[in-house]
């Protein structure tokens, strides 16, 4: 293939890299590796630029080219790569007239030229590839995933004193519904059985939008419009933003699958506040509490933070013992990482020792609390949608080892035998 793409991060980039991809071979390029790099985290930026140099050490004449959150904040580190011939900005990264301009090699441009990509704060419209009456729109499936994605919106307009993605991704932007519907559409009718919205901000949906819709009338609208989709799964959610039809979606529509990935970060108030969030600890407690009363089956994950600055021992106790009162299944833990140019960064820092321990601790307060879910399925039955590698996956996310060869998309009733610990078994 002329055009490789090497994604780092989260579900978004998996998303627009394929829309990278199609707009980099429309628009004629050859031989060349783009990276789609992450911010997230400093071991993020640094795999992304470790990456970089394997990729020209085992291919000296391909040419790298990289955009993603980390060429947006940080254009000067990576320009700064011999390795490296361009950067292509965020907002631009799924535009074929952005890659068609790089048609021909630009070898021997400074750092300076190199790092030359717009101001994203100023962009105020959703990129092409999010709506599918353009013709270069969202394609209909993902090589490698049985399930259809669809970016619904994009950018975040809080300031999380950890988080950098807001300059990474700009304000927030919401994809209208028309255009969300007929993106379901395309993948119900391209074979795809399950659709998982997403986002950056994925509760703050439609506030940019005439009329202001929320995220629950979204869901509504494709259950209603799109009756042939069988499952309609959330990505990452605020529970401060979750709004009241959304929550009756859950409580009513079984197609709305029962898992929910809650933004919590941590568990303790006063870190919490000198995080920026706009929740409090009991917050989050009585937000899954209600999520188990609307829907009894529900499964939930969450992410924390390990190791934030100024986290006393009590504090980060408190943070192992939310996931007990929350009822956590599914922990994505972050050791914290100090991003540069946020309020955070600039707090007394934990040591990199003591942070790991941390992580450590609760990752394995997530293996205990996933092991306990795993447990209580045995004998239960569930349907499953088939996935590649002889696995499936639970309406409530969890993964299924099959008994048997599924086609990869199909979806299938199966008997809980047991589980390995980390994944079910099917008899």
């Amino acid at each position: 293939m002329s055009v490789e793409v090497v994604t780092f991060g989260c579900r978004l980039n998996l998303i627009e890299s394929e829309a990278v991809r199609r707009a980099a071979l429309a628009a004629g390029l050859e031989r060349t590796v783009i990276v789609n790099s992450c911010a997230v985290t400093a071991e993020a930026v640094r795999q992304a630029r470790q990456t970089i140099r394997r990729l020209k050490r085992e291919d000296p004449e391909r040419r790298i080219l990289v955009t993603g959150c980390a060429a947006q904040t940080e254009p000067g580190s990576f320009a700064a790569m011999d390795e490296v011939e361009r950067l292509i900005g965020n907002a631009e990264k799924a535009d074929p007239a952005a890659w068609a301009a790089l048609r021909t090699p630009d070898f021997g441009l400074g750092a300076q030229e190199k790092a030359r990509i717009p101001d994203i704060m100023a962009v105020r419209a959703m990129a092409a590839h999010m709506l599918a009456d353009q013709p270069d729109g969202q394609p209909e499936s993902i090589a490698g995933h049985t399930r259809g994605f669809v970016q619904v919106q994009t950018g975040c307009d809080h300031r999380c004193t950890f988080c950098v993605i807001p300059y990474g991704r700009g304000p927030a932007r919401s994809a209208p519904p028309g255009a969300v519907l007929a993106q379901v559409r395309r993948l119900v009718e391209a074979g795809h059985g399950e659709v998982v919205l997403t986002g950056v901000d994925l509760t703050s949906y439609g506030a940019d939008l005439p009329g202001t819709p929320r995220l629950g009338a979204l869901v509504r609208t494709l259950l209603r419009h799109v009756p042939e989709l069988k499952r309609l799964r959330l990505s990452s959610i605020d529970s401060a933003e979750a709004d009241p039809e959304l929550l009756a979606a859950l409580a009513e529509e079984e197609r709305l699958m029962p898992h929910l990935h809650l933004s919590l970060q941590a568990g303790d108030d006063l870190i919490l506040k000198r995080m920026k969030r706009r929740h409090l600890r009991a917050d989050a407690v009585a937000f899954c509490a209600q999520l188990r009363r609307l829907r009894p089956d529900v499964v939930l994950g969450a992410d924390l933070i390990a190791g934030f600055p100024t986290e006393t021992e009590p504090q980060f106790r408190n943070s192992l013992a939310l996931a007990e009162e929350c009822g956590l299944t599914h922990l994505h833990v972050f050791p914290f990482s100090p991003r540069a140019g946020t309020p955070a960064a600039r707090m007394p820092q934990l040591g990199r020792a003591e942070i790991r321990e941390r992580a450590a601790r609760l990752r394995a307060k997530g293996a205990e609390l996933l092991r306990r879910h795993l447990a209580a399925e045995i004998g239960s039955r569930r349907e499953i949608l088939a996935e590649i590698g002889g696995l499936g996956r639970t309406p409530g996310f969890t993964a299924v080892k099959l008994a048997r060869p599924l086609i990869p998309g199909s979806f299938a009733q199966v008997r809980i035998a047991g589980h390995d610990g980390t994944k079910l078994l099917a008899a």
